[in-house]
């Protein structure tokens, strides 16, 4: 038997590393979306404040609550504490994915900037252009996001 050559070798680190990734990609996505390096649900932003002050309000590490398998975070203790006592109340619909995206049958990651509360319930959109395509057909898009979610997880 011969010594295995460079070539060889390297090709056999490359399907390794290429198998390695199959299972990730195959697997289900995480029912909240974070960034690829945190667990911190809205990019950060309070989700309560989306409701009390009608406006996007950077979260603070010093605030934080775990619901649904994310980290939250919040401007304050109080909104904290509000999103403890019901966070189904304050979560994003469709976990924070882009509301869009999940009406489209995929997943998109959010803008906490491109955000709406319809019906008590609060929507990300990917950023503001995909948000004005969203608002074009509010209740259509929001029926057919539910008809998806959560299977688009798979």
């Amino acid at each position: 038997m011969s010594a295995p050559t460079r070539r060889s070798v390297l090709a056999g680190i490359a399907f390794a590393g290429a198998a390695a990734l199959v299972p990730a990609a195959a697997s289900a996505k995480d029912r909240v979306s974070t960034s690829l390096f945190s667990n911190v649900g809205a990019s950060g932003y309070d989700v309560v404040a989306y409701f009390t002050e009608s406006r996007s309000v950077e979260g603070s590490s010093a605030h934080t609550a775990e619901y649904d398998g994310a980290t939250w975070q919040f401007a304050s203790a109080a909104n904290r504490d509000a999103f403890a006592a019901d966070p189904a109340r304050y979560a994003p619909q469709y976990g924070g994915y882009c509301a869009w995206a999940v009406a489209q049958g995929s997943t998109a990651s959010s803008d906490p900037e491109a955000w709406r509360i319809v019906d008590g319930k609060l929507y990300l959109n990917y950023n503001k252009g995909i948000q004005a395509r969203w608002e074009q057909d509010i209740p259509g898009f929001i029926a057919s996001a539910n008809a998806n979610w959560p299977t688009v997880l798979n």
